[in-house]
């Protein structure tokens, strides 16, 4: 194992911050997977994950069955993890610029397809290093300026040779889901059933230039642009693992998740040995396009009468509001059938507050598809 530590920005002197790194299997290994945890700062989960992930990782390469390059962050905002309100850790929004921490991420797509329009040749391998290494130059020649950027930057430069990045995430209460893109999807179905994803959402570009699309979109328009004269593949896929709720930092799931991991990496020859047999799938793959944020009509008592996990049916009630001074109730209702997959952790909604979200079947939005 190799530890690395990259300094950001100090954003005011007496004050330092860096990410760790962790890299482990052979340094010349044809793929690479990148594994990071807690971009949102207050979602814990795939902290310990990766952390236990780490664990399992130094037994692999001890043994010597690490048949690739893995790269872990366990902590991928130190600047998040930091802001604490009243005792309330709020790690998903930037206090000083007020930015969402997995979002706006560095595009680079102008300046690696000006640098590779002449390049680019028959061979799909040589054509993968080439973009590969001009995504690096792009994005080591800008410049950050505040911690925020700085944090952003080096992320993105940690990942972006590798094969297959994984952002460990989770929700506010719900089961285990995932965001990935179309293409990417027979890559990770076989991680969906090993972690058992009740709800799978696919989107190319859900409009929020994500940490996981920032890369995936770099090469679908790349091949776009040039894929009816050279071939080119998708040299990173991407996949954001939903690991339930915020309360679920438990190690009997961790140790499951980080072994899903593990056999998804296995049955990809990742790690020499025999694959476990795939599970079903839990739930059917859909459009992002297709999912609905519920929304409180009024202001008032939240009380579910559904816990998340189950399917539903068009009209459906699965929460109510309750105004205890006017005795008005209004019913949240599944607005189509599919599944009830996340709910919010607060009791007390506000007029118009997200309260779940459903993985339907009806693709009906378009534009921004993701949470604020």
């Amino acid at each position: 194992m190799e530890h690395q530590q990259h300094p950001l920005i100090t954003p005011v002197p007496g004050t330092e911050r860096h990410l760790d790194s962790f890299h482990f299997g052979p340094e010349e290994a044809e793929r690479h997977v990148y594994v990071q945890g807690a971009l949102h700062a207050d979602e814990l989960p795939g902290m310990l994950v990766a952390w236990t992930l780490k664990q399992r990782l130094a037994e692999l390469e001890r043994e010597g069955l690490l048949a690739c390059r893995v790269t872990v962050v366990p902590i991928a905002n130190p600047i998040g993890l930091d802001q604490q309100l009243m005792d309330t850790p709020l790690g998903r929004y930037d206090f000083e610029s007020l930015n969402n921490f997995n979002r706006h991420y560095a595009g680079v797509i102008e300046p690696v397809a000006a640098a590779v329009a002449d390049r680019l040749g028959d061979d799909v391998a040589l054509n993968r290093e080439i973009i590969r290494a001009q995504i690096g130059t792009a994005l080591a020649a800008i410049a950050p300026h505040t911690a925020l950027e700085s944090l952003r930057l080096t992320l993105q430069r940690l990942a972006c040779q590798a094969d297959f990045v994984l952002d460990l995430h989770c929700d506010f209460n719900a089961v285990e889901h995932l965001y990935t893109t179309p293409a990417a999807w027979p890559v990770f179905e076989p991680l969906a059933r090993y972690y058992g994803s009740r709800a799978s959402m696919l989107a190319t570009d859900s409009g929020g230039q994500s940490f996981d699309e920032c890369f995936t979109l770099v090469w679908e328009g790349l091949r776009e642009r040039f894929g009816d004269r050279f071939p080119i593949d998708y040299g990173t896929q991407s996949v954001t693992l939903e690991l339930r709720g915020q309360q679920d930092v438990d190690h009997a799931l961790a140790g499951r998740d980080s072994q899903a991991i593990i056999d998804w990496m296995t049955h990809l020859g990742l790690i020499t040995g025999a694959p476990r047999e795939l599970p079903a799938l839990a739930y059917p793959a859909t459009d992002l396009a297709a999912m609905d944020f519920l929304h409180a009509p009024i202001g008032g008592l939240l009380v579910f009468h559904l816990a998340p996990g189950v399917e539903v049916e068009a009209g459906q009630v699965v929460a109510e509001i309750i105004d205890p001074i006017t005795d008005r109730v209004e019913a949240v209702r599944a607005t189509q059938a599919g599944m009830f997959y996340a709910r919010s952790q607060r009791r007390m909604a506000t007029a118009g507050m997200i309260v779940a979200d459903i993985a339907g079947h009806h693709s009906h939005r378009s534009g921004y598809l993701l949470a604020p």
